[in-house]
């Protein structure tokens, strides 16, 4: 009988590892196509990355379009033309598919992109947005140069993404288990990192303007844990991220004290936070800290000391992710 091993086994890391170990292809946010310009792919699929009962069509092409600029800042590079393909079942209407452009365009305009191409096809599970998004830049950073002493750097703050999520979801219950209307007051900043959220382009012109050249570069959308085993991977280190030092929301810490969820965890693992997680050399620490939407959580060790967070009382916890099976 032939063996089914389930995706799940292997985690999302190591099934990527193992579909393309025979191409030698570098585990990045994207392809380098020569020396000064990269490529990413990436794709929002209905049911999964989004739900169109609480989502709307405007916020959704919008964040498409973030998703894609994400991939291309995480290489410290700029993004500058798109391609937008769309899976459009029978239900969407010619006015609900211009919706969804609305919010493309006003993407575009904001991190001056311009759209390319792409191509629509019938879906008959959903909806379904793939997007190719190439980039430009000077110094073009991977994941895997990151060396021991450099400081551990976060753009925004995380969390915030998940936690609208989850109340969007208890919102979507409650309605239907009642009919009520959902009750959504006092959680705008949630509800804006959820549908909208912005890529953040800013730090990575004052990285240039500064003369600051990260030593590796990863995006944050599957969740702190999941960015920082990733990078310790690739750049065959290990890691201290300090858990007071760790930017939260406190609309997160509202809510979650509601849902009975750990802000941490939401911190860690909720995902869908689109900002980057960086190393520099210690040499550039004064520029760090003067810089605008920018935290130094912690700092890299050598690769036996594994990653880890450390709390108050200097007590380490292994830092565990969904992504991983195998933990560092």
């Amino acid at each position: 009988m032939q063996t089914r091993t389930q995706i799940a086994e292997l985690g999302k890391v190591n099934f990527i590892e193992k579909l393309t170990s025979p191409f030698a292809i570098e585990a990045d946010d994207a392809a380098i196509l020569d020396n000064n310009r990269v490529i990413a792919s990436d794709m929002l699929l209905e049911g999964v990355d989004f739900d169109l009962q609480y989502t709307p069509l405007e916020h959704l092409g919008y964040k498409a379009v973030t998703a894609a600029a994400s991939n291309i800042l995480a290489m410290n590079a700029m993004p500058k033309e798109i391609t937008i393909s769309l899976g459009l079942s029978a239900r969407f209407s010619v006015e609900e598919s211009e919706a969804l452009y609305k919010g493309v365009h006003y993407a575009l305009d904001q991190y001056g992109i311009r759209l390319i191409g792409g191509n629509t096809s019938a879906s008959m599970s959903g909806l379904v947005i793939a997007t190719t998004c190439i980039g430009t830049g000077d110094n073009i950073v991977r994941r895997s140069g990151a060396k021991t002493t450099d400081l551990l750097c976060i753009t925004g703050n995380l969390g915030a993404a998940y936690m609208g999520m989850q109340l969007l979801e208890r919102e979507k219950r409650a309605v239907g288990k009642s009919g009520i209307m959902p009750q959504l007051e006092g959680y705008n900043y949630l509800l804006r990192r959820q549908l909208q959220p912005t890529a953040p382009i800013s730090v990575v012109k004052n990285l240039a303007t500064e003369g600051v050249v990260p030593t590796a570069m990863i995006d944050i959308t599957n969740g702190l844990a999941s960015a920082m085993l990733s990078l310790c991977q690739s750049s065959q280190c290990g890691a201290r991220i300090y858990l007071e030092r760790i930017p939260i929301a406190s609309e997160v810490f509202k809510l979650a004290q509601e849902l009975q969820i750990d802000p941490v965890v939401a911190a860690l693992n909720g995902g869908d936070d689109f900002e980057l997680l960086f190393t520099v050399p210690l040499e550039h620490h004064k520029e760090i800290l003067t810089m605008a939407g920018v935290d130094v959580i912690g700092h890299v060790v050598a690769v036996d000391e594994g990653a880890a967070m450390v709390t108050p009382d200097g007590s380490e916890i292994r830092l565990q992710s969904p992504d991983f099976v195998n933990q560092m």
